[in-house]
């Protein structure tokens, strides 16, 4: 063989080996994972700090987008649905997408149809979810920077779980499949505590067949999650692992116990990871205590509300705004200090608060305001507002407030503290009277659970209240939440505690309780009689 006819052989031999060598995968675009961690396209950490919003239900509920930015989170998950309940379309889609954008949020935009798939009936296949998003595609394309596709809430319940390893592996791959260049988000199966471990024991599976290495997993922390021990050991795995985590759902209450609420977001905010509260508002099916604001207002914030976006480790304190949108920019200037605000329409529990806006000339723009009553060093926060406007509600009769205004930007920068005003709520005429309604939550043969509603229906506001029942023969109370109880004989007492006690007029809170009782008894706990303090 002559020496050209060699060199061009090796020549072909290396053109075929080259073809023979597998095309790299897609390199992720927008946000992705790195590590364990969850990164913009410019390599920057992003960590979700948010809630829920239930907008397949609710589309009316627009202004919830700029609310929940008011109050500083930097994600909304986005609550849709392709059929089981009212479908979100491909416009509807688009104008969330567009909301998103507007109001600087990360959004994580979920399929609701899948939840608790195998124990609920009526609930979609993965497979399912993947064809509403294709139905969607056109409203998504571009947004990689900003929006993550959830692909199914809570795709199981908690029969046939171990099929959830090959469904969410098939969507995963299906979805890649389509072009989505998106984040993808994927839920745990036992309605999405994952008590089982599916999840965790095959995430690493699970996160090789993402051809672009772009998954996070989600877990949602509720009764299973009520002990630090539990918390830590859960999120202990996914770091050893090396392997991304959210907290993707999360509560202070729930009927299938009581989450540690502080556990989960000091252990969220020591490691980094994102978590997102549930849920905004609209609540319902005796969970309403879910609502961390009254009818989407974001000045009437429940004890919940207060706590997610107020309280240590809180959205207030932790959430930083994605640098995709401007944030941890080098602006610095603090707006401007708000003008005096002016009372009105002033009642036994309430009023209402003007005043002159801010501007800002920092370039990240006004992200709302803060109201505090003034009480030297512990002045308290009483409501925020996207605009330059507040009702109050829940406050004392009789009372005098001193209170002023500061102003945020989208930096985070604060304004000086606006000159005080002085208002004293009337004494408003009225008697102070309450209502408590229990509620089975589930029930087995030797055992319960229930929760109780207690409302403020006087026309002036009650700082606590005192709920008392009889006790069925041979029943034991074994334990309760939101509330300090006591037993005398077959009578319970419930009192508030701090954070649930003051109700405005028409307010309500709920505690609950866990029983026991003799097999075969179908007996129940009640009548509930209120008495506010």
């Amino acid at each position: 063989m002559s020496k050209r006819l060699g060199l061009a052989a090796a020549f072909l031999s290396l053109l075929v080996s080259m073809l023979l060598i597998p095309a790299p995968a897609h390199a992720a675009v927008g946000l992705r994972v790195s590590g364990a961690r969850i990164v913009e396209a410019n390599g920057n950490a992003f960590v979700m700090r948010g809630v829920s919003h239930a907008h397949t239900w609710y589309t009316n509920q627009t202004s919830s987008f700029a609310a929940i930015k008011s109050l500083r989170a930097n994600t909304v998950r986005v609550v849709l649905s392709g059929g089981r309940w009212p479908a979100n379309g491909a416009s509807d889609v688009a104008n969330v997408v567009s909301l998103c954008r507007q109001n600087r949020l990360i959004c994580v935009l979920e399929n609701h149809d899948t939840t608790g798939y195998g124990e609920q009936s009526g609930a979609y296949t993965l497979d399912q979810a993947v064809t509403y998003w294709n139905s969607v595609r056109s409203a998504l394309t571009g947004t990689e920077d900003f929006i993550v596709i959830n692909i199914g809430n809570e795709p199981y319940g908690n029969n046939n779980v171990s099929a959830w390893t090959s469904a969410t592996t098939s969507a995963i791959s299906r979805m890649r499949s389509l072009g989505f260049q998106h984040l993808l988000m994927v839920d745990a199966p036992n309605w999405g505590q994952d008590w089982q471990f599916t999840m965790r024991d095959n995430a690493q599976a699970v996160f090789n067949a993402d051809a672009q290495r772009n998954t996070v997993f989600s877990v949602h922390m509720y009764g299973v999650f009520d002990t630090a021990a539990e918390i830590t050991a859960y999120l202990d795995a996914f770091r050893t692992a090396g392997l991304p985590l959210v907290i993707g759902e999360f509560g202070h209450n729930h009927s299938d116990g009581n989450p540690d609420e502080d556990t989960i977001m000091a252990q969220a905010q020591q490691r980094g990871v994102g978590y997102i509260g549930w849920s905004w508002s609209g609540n319902s099916g005796g969970v309403e205590y879910l609502d961390m604001v009254t009818n989407f207002n974001p000045s009437q914030l429940t004890s919940w509300g207060q706590r997610i976006f107020n309280g240590a480790n809180g959205i207030g304190q932790t959430s930083r705004e994605a640098t995709y949108f401007g944030g941890g920019s080098t602006d610095t200037t603090p707006p401007t200090t708000p003008g005096t605000p002016s009372a009105s329409n002033v009642t036994s529990g309430g009023a209402s608060l003007t005043w002159a806006a801010s501007t800002d000339s920092g370039g990240s723009g006004l992200a709302g305001y803060q109201v505090y009553r003034e009480q030297g060093a512990n002045d308290t926060l009483l409501g925020q507002s996207a605009t330059n406007s507040i009702t109050l509600t829940g406050l004392s009769a009789s009372t005098q407030y001193q209170v002023y205004v500061r102003a945020r930007d989208g930096a985070n920068n604060l304004s000086g503290n606006s000159p005080t005003t002085t208002f004293t709520t009337s004494s408003g005429g009225g008697t102070g009277s309450c209502s408590a309604v229990g509620t089975v939550q589930s029930q087995w043969s030797t055992g319960y659970v229930v929760q109780v509603t207690v409302t403020n229906t006087g026309s002036v506001p009650i700082n606590g209240w005192t709920v008392t029942f009889p006790v069925p023969d041979g029943h034991t109370i074994i334990g309760g939440w939101n509330t300090q109880m006591a037993i005398s004989g077959q009578v319970a007492t419930a009192r508030s505690v701090s954070y649930n006690g003051p109700l405005a007029p028409g307010a309500s809170a709920n505690f609950g309780f866990q029983a026991s009782r003799p097999g075969g008894d179908s007996a129940l706990p009640g009548p509930y009689t209120c008495t506010p303090s």
